[in-house]
């Protein structure tokens, strides 16, 4: 069985002959530049690169090696456009390791901090020397109260998520991108049997705070709502005309594609789930419900949080695919989701815990945690395999070795 049969089986929620496995597949299934580093020296591999394909989170793209030795079953479309040498300079990672990061973006030292300047000389993004993340400085609209969205493009292309963009985003702009994007989909479809995504986004309630900041968007939902309304109509209108001929160029070579919107945080969901139905399902349905009318794609949601209240909702909106399902949260206990849910959608995500178990538990915890979690969700398929989002940079090669020799040991 081919790793694209693998996936596309558990994605239908029939049982493969082992269980799907990813690391990479999108922005938030990944490993950053620093533990990649620390793991090739635990290997002693002393060739390839490590490309930091994602600046903000410091996300390596795992080498070919890497998708062997662990039995990788997916991978983002974006590593084919990270091929051109000279979209590559030297740097330093935080931990002083070498890697090549995008030459495409200007990032510069200042004092003891790395910023992303944009062309009007604005910082946007800032990474101290003791952090391993850039973060956001920048928000294009934060204390402006504007009853008009016609130049929304601009603005959502000016925020740190828009703006430190990845490899095959970054060509968007050329007369011929669609053009290279379905070759180059063509491409590896033809040349690899992996699964392939496609990162797209879409995000509405995340997308909001990138423009105003968290806290004025989430006060402007309630005392002007108006207003958010007009905001939240124009991102639909932008994406739905993105996605056209996005998906034009890709299908039928890539099968799945990366929506995101962060609902919940630690202890519960981040807005109401009264708020979500009314302002954002039927923009997240209407979304969606583009791409099922458009193509054979499968869309994968990757929303942080408890998000357990939002199931029902999401599952109707079209979603066929829930990422990262962050099990510390509450109510998101293997269990309880794959016994309400597991019959339609898919969990990607939750096959150990990184904040907790992988971070700092020893290597038999990871096996212990690894084998409990995979044997909940893999039942009747409908589970791919990660750990809870992006494997941290100072989670030991021990551990990340440990999980991925137990998944892969489990058969059905």
């Amino acid at each position: 069985m081919t790793s694209r049969e693998r996936v596309l089986m558990a994605i239908n929620h029939k049982e493969p002959d082992k269980v799907p496995v990813d690391c990479g597949a999108m922005r938030s299934t990944g490993i950053m530049g620093v533990a990649y580093n620390n793991l090739k020296k635990y290997l002693k591999i002393k060739d390839g690169e490590t490309k930091i394909y994602d600046m903000v989170q410091q996300l390596a793209i795992p080498e070919q090696w890497y998708l062997d030795r662990y039995q990788i079953d997916a991978v983002d479309l974006a590593r084919v456009f990270a091929d051109d040498p000279n979209d590559w300079v030297e740097w330093k990672l935080p931990d002083g390791s070498d890697a090549l990061i995008p030459a495409w973006l200007p990032i510069e030292k200042r004092g003891n901090s790395w910023v992303c300047i944009n062309e009007e000389g604005t910082v946007i993004a800032e990474m101290p020397e003791s952090s391993f993340y850039f973060d956001q400085k920048y928000w294009p609209l934060m204390g402006k109260h504007k009853d008009n969205f016609d130049d929304l493009e601009k603005d959502l292309n000016s925020q740190m998520w828009g703006y430190m963009t990845d490899p095959l985003w970054k060509n968007a702009g050329k007369p011929d991108f669609y053009k290279k994007l379905r070759e180059k989909a063509k491409k590896l479809y033809e040349e690899t049997e992996y699964a392939i995504m496609i990162g797209f986004g879409g995000n509405l309630f995340e997308t909001g705070q990138f423009l105003y900041r968290t806290d004025e968007f989430l006060m402007n939902l309630i005392t002007e709502k108006r207003q958010m309304e007009k905001l939240l109509d124009k991102m639909t209108e932008i994406y739905l005309s993105r996605l056209e001929p996005l998906l034009e160029a890709i299908d039928p070579y890539v099968q799945i594609i990366q929506m995101g919107d962060d609902l919940g945080m630690q202890t519960g969901p981040m807005l109401s789930p009264e708020l979500y139905k009314e302002m954002f399902y039927p923009r997240h349905k209407k979304i969606y419900q583009f791409v099922k009318d458009h193509s054979n794609l499968y869309v994968f949601l990757h929303s942080c949080g408890s998000v357990y209240n939002f199931i029902p909702y999401l599952i109707d909106a079209g979603v066929d695919i829930l990422n990262p399902v962050q099990i510390s949260a509450t109510k998101m206990e293997p269990e309880r989701l794959k016994r309400e849910f597991g019959n339609d959608i898919v969990f990607w995500g939750g096959g150990v815990d990184t904040q907790h178990t992988l971070f700092s538990k020893s290597p038999d915890d990871v096996r212990n945690e690894t084998k409990k979690n995979t044997e909940i969700f893999m039942k009747n398929g409908g589970f791919i395999f990660n750990q809870v989002h992006n494997i941290l940079a100072e989670i030991p090669p021990e551990n990340i070795i440990a999980m991925y020799e137990t998944v892969n040991s489990i058969k059905y």
